[in-house]
């Protein structure tokens, strides 16, 4: 089957724009043939804490977003999937959608916001596995590719697994911390490139993995009691993968090419044989002690974000999105 993974370059807040530049890889992805079609997490809008980021919240009932997503699904006969930011119940979640041909609409909440994600929602508890014409299709939202977790629920359920990546990198406007960051920064990108590749090997199916590419810039928060933060610049890293069950990398386009289309077929099913369970860690590969002690201190920060403010603007989006 004939599979496309889409890289991006979106404005922070722009939701319009945004759309109608995701709108027109993904119809270079059909034009070429693809029944599977991978956008990026947060394909409407990339997001760094920022006044302006909550912009493109969304209802999760009916939104522009889904409609594309569900008109291009039955106008192409294809599969096509990737997150946004969604209200729902009084909350925010990063909800994956997958829009198929016969009109079905499936989605999945990622289970844990990744650092200053946590300004913008809260986590989500569904398995991440969809019953489709193609079979089990699991999705993992970026840092789900990299815990355990993801791999138990899935393993033995998913003929191939669609992904979306939002991974950035080491702030760039730090010039009292460039000894330590230069040692950090070939983790982050390698990292950030063998996610797809060590969760194919894992969980023996298909990965497709779509990435956001260009510069990001917002607040890093520095305490959970106070609104103190710093200014953070940075760029997107990784790649814009397509790897078959064995792991091999079929396609690729790294986030220093910018926006585009890969191609690949893949046969959907799992290998007889998946590489042996993880022992028994939270994360698949050994991350960076900076890694766990930013995930832990940027948790805790952005999660009072959310508490304090962060919820309600993305309330009010949604409802000015309506």
């Amino acid at each position: 089957m004939k599979v496309a993974a889409v890289q991006i370059r979106t404005r922070m807040g722009q939701l319009d724009d945004n759309l109608a530049h995701v709108a027109q890889l993904a119809a270079e992805a059909v034009a070429g043939g693809a029944r599977l079609v991978a956008l990026p997490e947060f394909f409407t809008g990339a997001l760094a804490p920022a006044v302006e980021a909550y912009r493109v919240a969304l209802p999760a009932a009916d939104n522009p977003a889904i409609r594309f997503l569900r008109d291009t699904a039955r106008q192409h006969t294809c599969h096509i999937g990737g997150s946004m930011l969604v209200a729902d119940g009084g909350e925010l979640y990063n909800r994956y959608y997958l829009a198929t041909p016969d009109g079905a609409l499936h989605q999945h909440d990622k289970d844990l916001p990744t650092m200053w994600e946590n300004c913008f929602y809260i986590g989500g508890q569904d398995d991440g596995v969809f019953e489709t014409a193609l079979g089990g299709i699991g999705a993992a939202v970026c840092w789900e590719l990299i815990r355990t977790q993801t791999l138990k629920r899935m393993r033995g359920r998913v003929s191939l697994v669609m992904t979306g990546t939002h991974w950035w990198h080491m702030p760039d406007n730090w010039p009292g911390a460039a000894t330590l960051l230069k040692r950090i920064a070939p983790l982050n990108r390698q990292m950030s490139e063998q996610a797809p590749v060590e969760f194919a090997r894992r969980i023996g199916a298909p990965v497709l993995q779509a990435s956001h590419c260009g510069a990001l810039r917002g607040d890093f928060y520095l305490s959970p009691y106070t609104d103190t933060c710093v200014p953070y610049a940075t760029e997107f890293v990784g790649a814009t993968q397509i790897v078959d069950a064995e792991g091999q990398v079929l396609a690729r386009r790294v986030t220093t090419e910018g926006p585009g289309v890969v191609f690949g077929e893949i046969t959907p099913g799992a290998r007889a044989a998946p590489v042996a369970p993880t022992r028994d860690q939270f994360w698949i590969p050994d991350l960076p002690l900076f890694h766990r002690m930013y995930w832990d201190q940027q948790n805790a920060a952005c999660k009072a974000v959310y508490r304090r403010h962060g919820r309600q603007r993305g309330l009010d989006a949604a409802h000015a999105n309506t």
